[in-house]
């Protein structure tokens, strides 16, 4: 089981429900982090609790190509090199697929896909001069399993799950490891109130935030491949892989039932993204599940 003392961690959505437990944890543990969010506020207030010395904030848009680099190149100045990258932040917009703006798409791929495939990019240079890393990518049961409603969350998920797969078999031999953590359903600020009461109704599991931090940790850890937080849905996870028909008859009751809050979510999707949407959307990036 690898120690994590003295190694320098960045970890993005730092300030989120799950990260923020994660740097807690991570501290404790004797890491060094480079805490990423958005809320420049939230990361001063979590910095306090945990103490300057092993700490460094970076308040930085992810989706952006110079602040990307701002964070690796803070992160590099602050601490001695990079052992491991972990990629926490996303939004996960619910409701129906025709009613979301082509705008909250875009965003959705950009915080959830394409910004941990750039920071990934963009770390692998210093992991590959020292010959060792990890790169963690925080991914969701939605990434395996497609559920109606969340097919915009899902596809980012999905499209998570591929590239950590194909980098880690690109890096085997390296020194590298690149590990997918996919939780189920979280109780954090990434969910709407429409999520709440539609996950109470068709009886969804959903973990606490603690939980999860931990056995991200214990994933961390172990330097595992993959690692499915939660049973049945772990189970069904994969018995997806095989037999998707079989996943859609058992799903078919539930979406019936969930599809009956989609159009207050949708509604307040509407709202929230005309005008002023992208502040909404950008204040949503430090909600992390």
């Amino acid at each position: 089981m690898a120690k994590l003392r003295s190694k320098h961690v960045i970890l993005t959505g730092a300030a989120g429900g799950i990260g923020s437990l994660l740097a807690k944890k991570l501290v404790a543990e004797g890491a060094c982090v480079s805490m990423v969010d958005l809320n420049k506020d939230a990361l001063q207030r979590l910095q306090k609790t945990l103490g300057s010395r092993n700490t460094h904030c970076i308040a930085a848009n992810i989706t952006s190509h110079t602040e990307r680099q701002k964070i690796i190149d803070e992160s590099l100045e602050r601490f001695a090199g990079i052992d491991i990258l972990i990629n926490v932040a996303g939004i996960n917009p619910f409701g129906s697929y025709t009613a979301q703006s082509p705008e909250l798409i875009q965003r959705t791929m950009e915080i959830n896909t394409i910004a941990p495939m750039m920071l990934a990019h963009g770390v692998l240079p210093a992991m590959m001069k020292q010959g060792s890393g990890q790169i963690v990518n925080i991914g969701s049961t939605f990434g395996s399993i497609g559920f109606a409603w969340f097919s915009t969350y899902s596809t980012s998920k999905f499209a998570l799950r591929g590239f950590s797969q194909s980098l880690r078999r690109e890096l085997a031999g390296s020194g590298i490891d690149v590990s997918y953590i996919a939780p189920r359903a979280v109780k954090t600020a990434i969910n709407s109130q429409a999520v709440y009461d539609m996950a109470k109704v068709v009886k969804m599991k959903m973990d606490e935030p603690e939980h999860v931090a931990s056995e991200i940790l214990k994933a961390i850890r172990q330097r595992k491949k993959e690692h499915y937080i939660g049973f049945p849905e772990s189970f069904f996870a994969r018995l997806n892989a095989v037999l998707p028909g079989i996943v859609d008859l058992a799903l078919r009751k539930q979406n019936r039932v969930a599809s009956r809050y989609i159009e207050t979510s949708s509604e307040g999707m509407a709202h929230a993204e005309s005008g002023s949407s992208r502040a909404v959307v950008r204040e949503s990036l430090h909600c992390v599940k």
